[in-house]
């Protein structure tokens, strides 16, 4: 078999792992429901009546949702940030995107109550706003790979600060606003991301169409212009794309961190980023995103049912290590 088709076959056995990962959401948490009844009866009457149908239709199929969905756009957003920067330690939350977003989406909220669509687009204006910063800052240093994470480590905490702020003095602002700081899922409806889910679902077909871009930066910036491409239009509009998965995602899941670090290293283990092009990992960074963060979502319901734990929580604890790691990976490599 070739590269090619073992990558084909590797996708769909990733494409299993968010169709599982979503099953298991709607039919287990604190309390049993009958899926299989629950879901005739919503599709005969097209309507909720009993108790299991309506925990199933308005609290875990948004829940459900919000995760694939975010999870999917972390994931390619950390895929996309680590091509156009070409640093592979690079990810959302690491430099300062996440907190960025957060920022701006409080600050949004607070300044602009009740505007239909304000908070993802204020996240997505922050999230672009952190990841210039962060770029302006390791240019002019002299971009090395350990200064954009320094820089990100810096604008983060300046913008965490930011996020106090706002709460400190429009405490109104967000009811469940440490939850949002720790990234979750509780009480999410579809109203909640309804509008963030549209740029998503427009932001992974973009970001696919990019791939070709992603796969001539990471040849190195005089190759990529040898062969025609013009590097810095096509690292804005991967930062641009990036921003907007990334925004939209915190718009409604708070500040998750990690997904888009850990999901595109395992993708490129699991696939190979020599023998396959971006299309590819971007593919499979997507697929493995939206199923790990269902996965987490899930787990963080059923660890210490009937209580639960913010899913951020458990993904801080799953990727702190990790990001450890890839920094003494990458320091034996003497990168």
């Amino acid at each position: 078999m070739s590269d090619r088709g073992k990558a084909a076959a590797k996708l769909a056995v990733l494409a299993l792992l968010p169709v599982c990962a979503a099953l298991l959401g709607l039919g287990l948490g604190a309390s049993s429901v009958e899926l299989g009844q629950s879901v005739k009866e919503i599709l005969t009457t097209g309507q909720a009546v009993s108790p299991d149908s309506r925990i199933l239709l308005y609290v875990r199929l948004p829940r459900v949702c919000a995760a694939l969905l975010a999870g999917a756009a972390l994931a390619v957003s950390g895929m996309l940030i680590q091509a156009a920067l070409g640093n592979p330690l690079a990810s959302p939350n690491v430099i300062g995107v996440n907190s960025g977003a957060g920022f701006f989406t409080f600050l949004f909220m607070a300044l602009f109550p009740g505007i239909p669509g304000i908070v993802p687009f204020g996240a997505f204006a922050g999230a672009l706003v952190a990841t210039l910063i962060v770029y302006a800052v390791a240019a002019g240093a002299g971009a090395g790979k350990l200064t954009i994470i320094l820089a990100g480590v810096a604008v983060s905490t300046v913008f965490t600060a930011g996020i106090n702020t706002v709460k400190t003095f429009f405490p109104e602002t967000l009811y469940n606003g440490s939850t949002f700081l720790i990234g979750g899922f509780a009480g999410v409806s579809i109203k909640d991301f309804s509008a963030a889910s549209v740029m998503i679902l427009l932001g992974l077909p973009g970001a696919i169409a990019l791939s070709r871009q992603a796969d001539l930066l990471v040849l190195g910036e005089e190759t990529a212009r040898s062969l025609g491409q013009n590097t810095a239009v096509s690292r804005f509009l991967l930062i641009i794309t990036a921003c907007i998965l990334a925004g939209a995602a915190v718009s409604f899941s708070g500040l998750l961190s990690f997904v888009g670090l850990l999901a595109p290293h395992i993708v490129r283990r699991l696939l190979g980023e020599s023998k396959t092009g971006h299309r590819a990992l971007l593919l499979g960074a997507a697929l493995l995103g939206a199923g790990f963060v269902a996965l987490c979502d899930l787990l963080s319901r059923l660890l210490f049912a009937p209580y639960e734990i913010p899913v951020g929580i458990l993904l801080s604890f799953l990727g702190g290590p990790f990001f450890l790691f890839l920094i003494l990976r990458q320091r034996r490599r003497g990168k």
